[in-house]
């Protein structure tokens, strides 16, 4: 089951990265009108999404995926918040705080409530 998971994850985040390069989903630099991307933003998404399946080939590597990703997406958040959105190679908003929250919270509980079932 946290293969599957991982491999959602995956899917979701290659999408979000690749629909913020697309003026269908970004509208003035917000995807879909509510979070701020930019190109190191979608690319962060992208590489997030693809680390996500390539570790969703054992249950390991996605356990420890999930508990790095975690932890990265909280800090990412924290920092969100408390440099008011500028995170130097990229920047964010309020929604995008709370969503990397909401993220890292999520992956950190997989992560760490994981058991290997036979």
């Amino acid at each position: 089951m946290l293969r599957l998971f991982a491999i959602l994850f995956g899917i979701a985040f290659i999408f979000a990265g690749v629909a913020g390069f697309l003026p269908a989903f970004t509208i003035h630099g917000y995807l879909f009108d509510f979070f701020e991307v930019d190109t190191m933003h979608n690319i962060v998404h992208i590489v997030s999404g693809v680390l996500a399946i390539m570790a969703s080939t054992s249950f390991k590597y996605t356990k420890l995926y999930f508990l790095i990703f975690g932890i990265i997406y909280l800090l990412v958040a924290i920092a969100g918040f408390w440099r008011h959105g500028d995170l130097f190679v990229m920047h964010v908003n309020m929604a995008d705080n709370i969503l990397h929250m909401s993220i890292g919270v999520v992956a950190s509980y997989l992560g760490l409530t994981a058991i290997r079932r036979t």
